[in-house]
């Protein structure tokens, strides 16, 4: 599950890219009753809190040809480091490491298969201040369209382990970081994107009522994606669409 330990090559952060700030704040904080404390007009880009907690933030789109979506962090003592090391195995880096006064140092990168994550080498903020209750980050997942080929990409750079968990009638791959219990911290599951698609990663937020939250979303102008359904052992889950198109999910997990 994940944690707020940030072992290296874990999710410590996750932010959006907006074309309309405020729209997308007024979206996301009606749907999980967020506050948004924006960071001045000068950065245009606010932290998104459950009470005093940040759980993600949301920023104005800054790259060209830019699509609204949730962008992921992984953890890492060295964003340099970090980033040459995706480099050599394949990816690519979109914007290069560089310093965010006083908060830490982070890369914009691509992995081979085309999903776009970013890093994150901690200074004055560690990350996420709450995971896996509702209103934060629950899970996440990578949709690909080379699942091996991703195998090899993500242990290579981060050392991640993985295990195939039977899921009915596929294989799930689930992963853990390099350290730690496997069991305790796994993070991760890689999909199989179907054909067409491009690779990304997807968020599920936690939620206390999966068809509530659903419906929810709907009524502030995003889509249903996928219906609710239930996984056993797992818990509910619904796919949604939020008014600019970004996918994410939200989950109400088994106790």
């Amino acid at each position: 599950m994940l944690t707020t330990q940030f072992l290296p090559g874990t999710p410590c952060w996750i932010d959006y890219g907006s074309p309309d700030l405020e729209a997308t704040a007024a979206f996301y904080t009606g749907l999980f009753g967020w506050g948004f404390q924006s960071l001045g007009p000068d950065m245009a880009y606010g932290l998104c809190q459950v009470g005093d907690k940040p759980v993600a933030a949301i920023g104005s789109l800054t790259e060209e040809g830019a699509t609204p979506a949730w962008i992921l962090y992984f953890a890492t003592s060295d964003c340099d480091a970090a980033a040459k090391a995706v480099e050599q195995a394949g990816g690519t880096v979109r914007a290069q490491p560089a310093d965010i006064e006083g908060q830490g140092r982070f890369a914009q990168l691509t992995d081979p298969s085309g999903a776009e994550f970013a890093l994150w080498e901690p200074g004055g903020l560690r990350g996420l201040g709450l995971v896996t209750e509702p209103g934060s980050l629950g899970w996440v997942e990578l949709y690909t369209s080379d699942i091996e080929g991703m195998r090899t990409f993500y242990r290579t750079v981060f050392g991640w382990r993985f295990e195939d968990v039977p899921m009915g009638d596929y294989t799930y791959p689930v992963a853990s970081p390099a350290e730690g219990d496997q069991a305790d911290t796994s993070m991760a599951g890689l999909v199989q994107l179907p054909g067409g698609g491009r690779s990304h990663w997807l968020p599920y937020f936690e939620v206390p009522d999966c068809d509530a939250a659903a419906a929810r979303c709907q009524e502030l102008g995003g889509t249903l994606a996928e219906p609710a359904m239930d996984i056993e052992g797992v818990g509910r889950m619904a796919y949604l669409t939020d008014p600019h198109g970004a996918r994410f999910a939200v989950i109400t997990s088994s106790a």
